[in-house]
């Protein structure tokens, strides 16, 4: 050290840096690596390697600071030090090979052929240093070289070989490694190719910084070589050292510099560690560790070059790692407060109840407000310029898709083309055609126990970055609970609504039947009751006037029963789903078909004894009002026309039954007799619950097709 405190502090602080950053990056590669390839033992053991040739400069430093304990020890850090020195520049030379793909496959041949004799040559280099080194003394001993005593070892000219070989080496290795980033290949992994296309400046720019150290370190000890044949003045000496601590500060600080880039591509875009998608949390704690490092090395570099006493620093040390965790702690809750704030939007309660009972509900959909928390979880949470809502399966009937921005217009999910790569729960996302996907980007599946319930498309990022792993976790749980929260409100509106037009029809049909019997039924019997009183009894017991009456009323009383909604046969009454189906034709419609055919396959038959009671009842009730609709409005206007239905009932996977009859089709049907299609909208809602679908199909004049499906991931839950 040069006694000079603003040179000496900020060269033991820049090294404490560089031991801290080094050696946090190496470890967080190799412990928070998805799998240890030859690679990312690479990347985190070449880190390691810095921040060892780091920990023996600042232990060359702290020997420096107390000249009179000069010995052995600082001889064997310098010795030590060479190790990682040389290894590190093949390292980082070997690593930008590795990303650009020297050993793949698919590589272009034209770098590997360029690249390989080079390889070999710093392979040999290194082997032969490192050799030399450990096997001879090919460097003079740290006293010798503070003393400028270069004579001791192999020379040409008077300079080391050692040293006049290093720069060379390093120049290769660093120059190389530059080489090979210009042709990058294209990553495995999924978002790899993003990932190393934003990743690729900063590796640039950290060779690119390393290659300007190599020249400092080249430069510097040619310098050094050619002026320490000098150093008999006291005053030249004096100067040399000076400038030969300027130069170890400034090659400290950039090296600095290059771990910090080196740092920012790991973190941001995770290229080394293999991670699917890069992580928030982990980027924040790469810079909490960079300010940890900067405050440390500066205030322990401090005190270390006032050499204050050991327990002052020790005291100085502890009080700074409390105070850094204190810090730690209070911006996570800072970061926890914004995220509860951003998401507030979204957790708030949505009011359905009251929604569901406010008699303004009482038509249309419910009144939930999901565009809000949508908006506000694309805007704030996940920070995306273009997102998509959109719901799939037993679901899609009931949610509305969502857009943000509102004025987006949303894709159709089969112009995707994702069944194929979206038949897991594991698949995070996957790539989008943007020209195809109304400019998304990546399509996030949301699933349930039902299977694939939606899609989240997103589009690019408002900061253009990569999406992190806790954004897309976010927005596919947000996701799903907007589609069920969508959904449940859509079913119990639906329900609601039909509740009230049931009860609507109760009390009409009960006004009905008190008006029919006070006007009608009643004077009808009163007139009767008048005439027996009045008329003489007849040889066979009552005149014609009066039974003509007493009949008149029994049909009024017999149209009015007729009417009455009728009581079915529950299915949990041992006759099965089929049997109880049978039972509806033969009690409640007998006549009503000329033809009624059966397909009930045998494993259909074996899966509906396999169903629970409520399914298999829900299942009973739908099948039924499709009878009923088929029965009541088949014929139309036209009593003459020929009915013929068929019921299949098949299990090839999900549990299939299909209702289908000849008669004049929907829109005929509702054209002649007004049906509003109420009792289909309420079984599709009922099946909706667990987890089936019922699809129509209709031809004007032919069919009209009702299939109830039940999946078998709902089979395995209902």
């Amino acid at each position: 050290m040069t006694g000079n405190f603003f040179l000496d502090w900020p060269s033991m602080a820049i090294a404490l840096i560089n031991v801290i950053l080094s050696f946090w990056l190496g470890m967080t590669v190799l412990l928070n690596a998805e799998r240890r390839s030859w690679g990312v033992w690479l990347t985190g053991g070449g880190l390691l390697l810095g921040a060892a040739f780091f920990i023996s400069h600042a232990a060359i430093l702290g020997y420096e600071l107390n000249s009179d304990r000069w010995g052995s020890g600082l001889n064997t850090w310098w010795r030590v030090g060479w190790i990682p020195l040389l290894a590190a520049p093949f390292a980082w030379y070997a690593l930008m090979l590795w990303y650009a793909g020297f050993w793949d496959d698919q590589r272009p041949f034209s770098l590997p052929r360029r690249q390989q004799g080079w390889l070999l040559l710093t392979f040999f280099m290194l082997v032969g240093l490192v050799s030399w080194l450990a096997l001879a003394t090919p460097l003079p001993s740290f006293t010798q070289l503070a003393q400028f005593e270069l004579s001791t070892t192999p020379t040409v000219g008077g300079m080391p070989v050692f040293l006049l070989i290093y720069p060379i080496y390093i120049i290769l290795c660093v120059g190389l490694a530059l080489d090979a980033l210009r042709y990058p290949a294209s990553s495995e992994r999924m978002m790899g190719d993003q990932a190393r296309r934003r990743a690729h400046p900063w590796l640039v720019a950290t060779s690119a910084m390393l290659l300007l150290v190599s020249f400092l370190v080249a430069g510097i000890i040619i310098w050094v070589l050619l002026n320490a044949q000098r150093c008999d003045l006291v005053e030249h000496y004096i100067s040399l050292s000076l400038t030969v601590a300027w130069f170890n500060l400034i090659i400290s600080g950039l090296i600095a510099v290059a771990i910090i880039l080196l740092g920012q591509a790991i973190v941001s875009y995770e290229v080394f560690t293999g991670k699917t998608l890069p992580r928030r949390e982990f980027k924040r704690h790469w810079w909490n560790a960079v300010i940890l490092a900067i405050g440390y090395g500066f205030i322990v570099g401090g005190s270390l070059t006032l050499q204050f006493r050991p327990i002052y620093s020790l005291l100085l040390t502890t009080i700074l790692m409390i105070l850094f965790y204190a810090l730690l702690n209070w911006r996570s809750y800072t970061w926890r407060e914004r995220y509860i704030q951003h998401l507030r939007p979204f957790v708030a309660s949505q009011r359905l109840y009251e929604h569901l009972l406010a008699p303004s509900a009482a038509a249309g959909q419910a009144e939930v407000d999901v565009e809000t928390p949508f908006g506000a979880l694309c805007e704030k949470v996940i920070g995306a310029n273009l997102a998509y809502l959109i719901p799939l399966g037993s679901l899609a009937p009931l949610v509305q898709p969502l857009a943000y921005p509102d004025q987006s217009q949303i894709p159709a999910a089969d112009q995707l083309e994702l069944s194929a790569s979206l038949q897991s729960p594991q698949t995070i996302c996957a790539p989008l055609d943007p020209a195809r996907s109304g400019g998304a980007l990546w399509a996030i599946p949301l699933w349930s126990e039902r299977g694939l319930i939606g899609l989240f498309l997103l589009g690019p990022k408002q900061d253009q970055g990569l999406y992190t792993q806790e954004e897309i976790e976010i927005a596919r749980a947000a996701g799903e609970r907007l589609i069920d929260t969508q959904a449940s409100a859509e079913i119990a509106q639906r329900l609601m609504n039909l509740q009230r037009q049931r009860l609507a029809e109760s009390q009409l049909l009960d006004r009905q039947s008190r008006r029919v019997l006070h006007d009608e039924v009643l004077p009808h019997l009163h007139t009767a009751l008048l005439l027996l009183s009045g008329e003489p009894i007849s040889s066979n017991g009552a005149s014609s006037n009066t039974m003509k009456l007493l009949t008149e009323v029994h049909h009024q009383i017999s149209d009015l029963l007729r009417e009455m909604p009728k009581t079915t046969l529950p299915v949990r009454n041992g006759l099965g789903l089929v049997g109880a189906l049978q039972r509806v034709f033969s009690d409640e419609m007998p006549g009503m078909f000329d033809e009624v055919t059966w397909q009930v396959s045998p494993e259909a038959e074996e899966r509906l004894k396999q169903l629970l009671p409520l399914t298999q009842e829900v299942l009973f009730y739908a099948a039924r009002e499709a009878v009923r609709n088929a029965g009541q409005h088949g014929r139309a206007r036209n009593p003459q026309r020929s009915l013929h239905l068929r019921v299949n009932i098949a299990a090839p996977n999900d549990l299939m039954i299909c209702i289908e009859d000849n008669g004049v089709g929907i829109e005929a049907a509702k054209a002649s007799t007004g049906g509003s299609g109420q009792g289909l909208a309420l079984h599709s809602t009922m099946l909706a619950i667990i987890g089936g679908t019922l699809e129509v199909q209709s031809v004007r004049d032919k069919y009209t097709r009702i299939i109830l499906t039940l999946p078998q991931t709902a089979m395995e839950v209902f």
